[in-house]
């Protein structure tokens, strides 16, 4: 499944809107990863635990939208939007786009 940012994809004609989509994924930072966190915070750096956190509920939150959007009848998503937020000590990824079908 084709997956883009873009309102279009290039070389293919949209011939059905299938509404939009939306996947979430919600992942909890464990005790250790946020004291070592902390502890880049404090000397700087990057956060290597958060990064790899960060990148798994996107994973997911993508995997959900793919999903969703097969389920609505597409065979593609356009205009996606990847949204990142800190809901108390949870991480979480929202991405939401249009569901189409591309000749």
């Amino acid at each position: 499944m084709i997956v883009t940012t873009t309102p279009t994809v290039e070389g293919r004609r949209i011939t059905a809107y299938h509404g939009v989509v939306v996947g979430e994924a919600i992942i909890g930072a464990n005790v250790f990863r946020d004291i070592f966190a902390g502890i880049t915070d404090i000397i700087g750096g990057r956060s290597g635990a958060y990064e790899v956190s960060l990148g798994e509920a996107r994973i997911a939150a993508l995997a959900e939208l793919e999903q969703r959007a097969a389920e609505a009848g597409g065979n593609a998503v356009v205009g996606v939007d990847l949204d990142y937020e800190v809901i108390n000590n949870m991480l979480m990824v929202s991405a939401s786009g249009t569901a189409v079908t591309l000749d």
